[in-house]
């Protein structure tokens, strides 16, 4: 069965059980939450994030398995100021408590920016920030993302991703996040040969170390190296291409998470609308719906 969901929020007095109600109302079988605010360091005591009424949700639900996503302020790759390093690994040690504690077995990072230090010096970066939580008894793996290829970022090529692999002691504690849209964006052609792609993968990595799957597609034209997410089925990557990759008979058991943009409010700045509900559903029919965010807008009066 296609494990489909999309990014929650957790906030507020539910927190964890509030993340549950919202995927099972966008029709989700999975889903991917942030621990708090991606921006800051500042996180609830996991004693008040009501786990165990959202895994009870899960479980009457049918929803066996979730994914975390590490903040952006983990910059691993920093070797230019010390202090941004040491904060990257003290709360990358914390998230993955936090994650375990959660009941997820998968914390997607960002490998991280070398500001200029230039590439290798990064992975030897952030190879030594892994090596300085991972042990041998660490129970949640961490997916290192596909990268765009904006500004000094690391993972924008599968070699990249296996030199961090080659220089971490328990790397069998690593797994691989594919991002469509940061993969597009990178060059790797997805769009007409997903299967060559993966044979690259493959054969640089291995494909049963991919754990989770972001399925967004792009405003930009491939190998634009810029990272901007557009609905599904409604960018430069396109629904034909995407279902290919969702429906991959090598992946099935992989879960795959919606990050597409709201939908603006053309009459107010500050307001847009989540399409996640119309997303999943028109993934699960099997047919575009080109009108889809026409439909949205007219949902709320517009």
């Amino acid at each position: 069965m296609l494990k489909l969901g999309c990014h929650v929020g957790m906030a507020g007095k539910e927190m964890m059980l509030g993340s549950v109600k919202d995927a099972i109302s966008f029709g989700a079988n999975t889903f991917m939450l942030y621990t708090g605010a991606p921006q800051n360091t500042k996180r609830k005591d996991v004693s008040e994030l009501r786990i165990p009424e959202a895994k009870e949700l899960m479980k009457e639900n049918g929803i066996e398995e979730f994914v975390v996503h590490a903040p952006y302020i983990i910059n691993l790759a920093n070797t230019v100021k010390p202090e941004t390093f040491d904060i990257a690994v003290e709360f990358l040690e914390l998230e993955l408590a936090r994650t375990e504690a959660m009941g997820s077995a998968t914390l997607v990072l960002h490998p991280g920016s070398h500001v200029g230090a230039g590439v290798e010096a990064g992975v030897e970066q952030i190879a030594k920030g892994l090596n300085m939580v991972l042990k041998a008894d660490t129970k949640v793996h961490v997916a290192l993302e596909t990268m765009a290829g904006k500004g000094s970022e690391i993972g924008r090529s599968f070699e990249e991703l296996a030199m961090i692999y080659d220089r971490v002691t328990y790397n069998d504690k690593l797994r691989v996040c594919f991002d469509t849209c940061h993969t597009s964006d990178a060059g790797y052609d997805i769009i007409h040969d997903f299967d060559g792609v993966m044979e690259h993968f493959d054969k640089v990595i291995g494909k049963d170390q991919i754990a989770v799957f972001h399925m967004n597609d792009s405003k930009n034209a491939p190998g634009a190296g810029k990272d901007r997410h557009e609905n599904f089925g409604f960018g430069h990557i396109g629904y034909d291409a995407l279902m290919y990759i969702m429906n991959h008979k090598d992946f099935m058991d992989v879960p795959k998470i919606l990050e597409s943009p709201y939908i603006k409010d053309p009459d107010n700045a500050k307001k847009s609308y989540e399409p996640f509900k119309h997303e999943i559903a028109m993934i699960r029919s099997g047919v575009f719906d080109s009108d889809m965010q026409k439909k949205i807008l007219e949902e709320h009066g517009k």
